[in-house]
């Protein structure tokens, strides 16, 4: 062991001299040999040699293959390379597996738990040096919006491996609120510093920060891994907007929590971005975000509907009245928008046929729209309910709303807190849907 890095109170030293690590090897004994501890050292070792010593290193002759096997979920996909997550929660480039410094035909893997691993090499180094110790393994992550690589720990014991700062006060007096440090990835971090990425060094020792080891093996490095509810960026992009597409699910029973108008402004934006025909913009968004203006508009479309059932269809009053009961999705959403269509730079054409194709062409560009809304709806975390009631009423919902005679409502939007989990959404089979010529 020589070199290092650090002042008097804190040092970064590697361990050298460690043999070719082969499947069934007592890492930690040779570890012990290589290596002069002290009471309250923190062993930091990298995991492509505790992978070897257990034996990870398996024949594949598609890493694709091999990655596939080891995800168990892909977040961000970009041509060949995959950001995947793990059967550990770890979050990282192709699952882990590794082909550096392995023979032709062979994959190493990580080990199948990392802190178990730590714990292992823990008990045995301890047994071995007569030494109190903490362990770290580690592995080499990239990061979002930062280029260059860094090690973080994977597996630990025998130390915290957060430091938790919230209701503290710094020098000004002010309190910490947020602050919660990742103790055990700034050491490894710090210990990546003397083992290097070629020089075949794999373990290192942090000495110095003897207050941080601990009798008991602790919880490991799962308090390291953000919770899914937590996690803000969770998914790619490609990821986050088919997710957003499926989790875009019709919502019929809302709660009472009011509605944030900024995110449906957000979803507005999205919703602004569909395509339409002539460089035009034919949409307009009516948000009817007080109860006022949502009851008046909503009784304006029942007696009209009322109306319609009687004269028009000739039902009797008891058939109205079963049938209108069951339209309340509207009235039971705590927000409602109501899209319209404005065919504003339309061309005008003198014959049937191409004067239908180009309102359809509107109409087209106004369901991109509203599906739009409804997609960026979803990953502001509110369902939603297209409904189609104000196309049938169309005069009377510009008459409620005061709207132009130009404005032409393409049904209503219901949007909410779901108040109940939405039913499993039936498969289908996209080939079902396809025609190929």
């Amino acid at each position: 062991m020589s070199g290092g890095v650090g002042g008097e109170g804190l040092r970064v030293l590697p361990v050298a001299g460690l043999p070719e690590i082969a499947a069934g090897d007592d890492l930690a004994e040779l570890i012990a040999k290589a290596g002069r501890f002290e009471d309250g050292d923190v062993v930091v070792v990298t995991s492509k040699v505790v992978s070897k010593a257990e034996g990870r290193l398996v024949r594949a002759d598609d890493r694709e293959a091999a990655i596939d096997a080891e995800t168990v979920r892909v977040v961000a996909r970009r041509g060949p390379a995959r950001i995947v997550e793990n059967r550990n929660g770890l979050v990282m480039a192709a699952a882990g597996v590794d082909t550096s410094n392995t023979a032709p035909g062979t994959v190493l893997l990580l080990p199948v738990d990392p802190d178990g691993s730590a714990r292992r090499l823990r008990a045995r180094l301890q047994e071995l040096t007569g030494r109190r110790l903490a362990v770290l393994v580690t592995d080499t992550f990239g990061r979002p919006w930062r280029n260059g690589l860094t090690d973080v720990a994977i597996g630990a014991a025998g130390l915290p491996v957060l430091e938790d700062h919230r209701g503290r006060v710094d020098s000004h007096g002010n309190e910490l609120r947020l602050t919660v440090t990742a103790t055990a990835d700034e050491l490894a971090a710090a210990a990546d510093l003397v083992k290097g990425k070629a020089t075949g060094t794999p373990v290192a020792i942090v000495r110095g920060l003897d207050g941080l080891v601990t009798a008991a093996d602790g919880e490991g490095t799962r308090p390291l891994i953000r919770p899914a509810e937590q996690d803000m960026f969770r998914l790619g992009t490609s990821e986050a907007v088919r997710a957003a597409v499926t989790l875009r699910r019709t919502v019929r029973a809302f709660t009472d929590e009011p509605v944030d108008g900024g995110a449906v402004r957000r979803a507005v934006a999205a919703a602004v971005t569909a395509p339409a025909p002539h460089h035009t913009t034919p949409w307009r968004f009516v948000l009817l975000e007080s109860a006022d203006a949502r009851t008046r508009l909503l009784d304006a479309m029942l007696d009209a509907w009322r109306r319609d059932l009687r004269e028009l269809d000739g039902w009797s009053e008891e058939r109205v009245a079963r049938r209108t009961a069951r339209g309340e999705v509207l009235r039971g959403a705590p927000y409602v928008v109501v899209p319209c269509l404005v065919t504003d730079g339309s061309h005008d054409y003198p014959d049937e046929r191409r004067a239908a194709a180009e309102r359809e062409m509107f109409v087209v560009a106004a369901g991109a729209a509203v599906q739009n809304l409804l997609v960026a709806l979803a990953g502001e975390g509110y369902g939603s309910a297209w409904v189609s009631s104000t196309m049938f009423c169309r005069d009377t919902v510009r008459g409620a709303l005061d709207l132009p005679a130009g404005w032409d409502p393409m049904g209503a939007v219901a949007v909410g807190r779901a108040a109940e989990a939405p039913r499993e959404r039936q498969e289908r089979d996209p080939e079902a849907f396809l025609t190929v010529r």
